[in-house]
Formats: C-alpha cells, structure tokens, sequence
C-alpha cells in the first residue's frame, strides 16, 4: 500500500469538494473514465454507485484502476492514484452516497431511487504521484 503525500493530503480532506476523475478498463479492453464524489478512510479511497451501473460491473469483473484527484482551485495540481478494490460492500451504501452529497451540494440526504442499489468501492493505493 503506498501512502498520500504530506503536500497532497489536503485534496483528500472533506471540506474540499475535490473530483477524482476515475479510469477502468472494460472486458472489452476499452478504457472509461468518470468524474466521481470520494472519501478517503485514511486508508483507502471509498467510492460509490448503483449496483448494475457500468462502472459497477467493470469494478466488479476488473477490481484495478487510476484515478486522477484534482484540487479544484488549481487544475495544475493534483494527485495521481493507481491501486486495487480490495473492499466491494452493499452494507451502508445509501449512508456512504448520502455523506458523499453532503460533502459535495451540503445535503445529507440523496434521493432515493426505487429498487436502486447502491455499492461502496474501497480502492487501495499502490502509486501514488502528485504534480503541483
């Protein structure tokens, strides 16, 4: 596991409204990319969707990705993570969506989709790289 940076560790920090831009590869081999609410337990980078989204399946059937943590006051600066899902859980997932939007719009409470199925990610860091 490989640690964030000191100068860094502020873009993990709740109060900034960061984006993790988060790269997967398909079974297809084709590569996405999204722009994504996080948290980070101090370990992990924790990350959420809906169960059956594309971004569901392609963590589930291919658990390694890259994402990109830019600080919003300067695009020039960010972190850069490469790791691996080691933690795939639907236990608290709407709780963890629901603190996601009160960290980006300042609202607890996320709508709830009918027969929706949300799923928290952990990602591990194994590289970590920063510009900035």
């Amino acid at each position: 596991m490989a640690s964030i940076p000191e100068r860094y560790t502020d873009l993990l920090n709740p109060s900034k409204k960061a984006f993790a831009f988060l790269a997967a590869v398909a079974q297809d081999e084709t590569p996405r990319v999204w722009p994504i609410w996080f948290d980070y337990d101090g370990n992990n980078i924790v990350i959420n969707t809906a169960r059956g989204r594309v971004k569901d399946k392609m963590l589930h059937g291919h658990p390694i990705v890259a994402m990109d943590i830019v600080d919003p006051t300067n695009p020039y600066r960010y972190i850069q993570v490469r790791g691996k899902v080691v933690e795939e859980t639907e236990a608290g997932g709407y709780e963890q969506i629901s603190k996601l939007n009160q960290k980006y719009h300042g609202n607890p409470n996320y709508p709830k989709n009918a027969g929706e199925v949300r799923v928290t990610y952990k990602i591990q860091p194994e590289h970590v790289s920063g510009q900035g």
